[in-house]
């Protein structure tokens, strides 16, 4: 009897480990990744880093990032909808706190994060960071590859080539 309730017990906590509101972030392989849940603060880059403040984080057009509760800045590289910045899932919450589960990449120089999974306060579960895709889509429609279709991309190739520096060109 024992056995079997152990047995119950060792299923019922692989179950919740393996859901979705117990686990963290996918791991991408990437050289010092580290799965993290972090909560803190949005905050505006230009505006922590040098001062420079606009209302609302610059309202999606600034990078952004999280402070977390020892005070270290980590910068929200991307998010996890086809690899584009996390700011349209991170600028509503501007000056606001908020818990990630992604991806923190440490290197000696800067932590960067990667934004995967997104709790403001009072929700009870993580909903995926997709902003950014869901954001483009209904800009543009549906596309296999966003950055080939997007026509801010485009303009820049056409007018700086596909490095986005005048001049130099893909080797063969």
């Amino acid at each position: 009897m024992a056995v079997r309730s152990l047995t119950i017990a060792a299923a019922a906590l692989a179950v919740l480990a393996a859901s979705p509101a117990a686990r963290a972030a996918d791991l991408w392989g990437i050289e010092g990744e580290k799965a993290v849940v972090l909560k803190g603060k949005v905050v505006d880059l230009l505006c922590e880093i040098g001062g420079t403040c606009a209302p609302d984080c610059g309202a999606g057009r600034h990078q952004l990032g999280l402070v977390d509760g020892n005070g270290r800045l980590y910068p929200a590289a991307k998010g996890n909808t086809l690899f584009a910045g996390a700011v349209a899932d991170l600028a509503p919450y501007c000056g606001k706190e908020v818990e990630v589960d992604g991806l923190v990449i440490e290197s000696p120089r800067m932590h960067l994060l990667f934004v995967q999974k997104l709790k403001a306060p009072g929700d009870t579960e993580f909903r995926s960071a997709e902003a950014f895709g869901k954001a483009w889509e209904a800009a543009h429609g549906k596309a296999d590859e966003w950055f080939r279709a997007d026509p801010a991309v485009k303009a820049v190739i056409a007018a700086d080539g596909v490095f986005g520096i005048k001049g130099l060109e893909p080797q063969p």
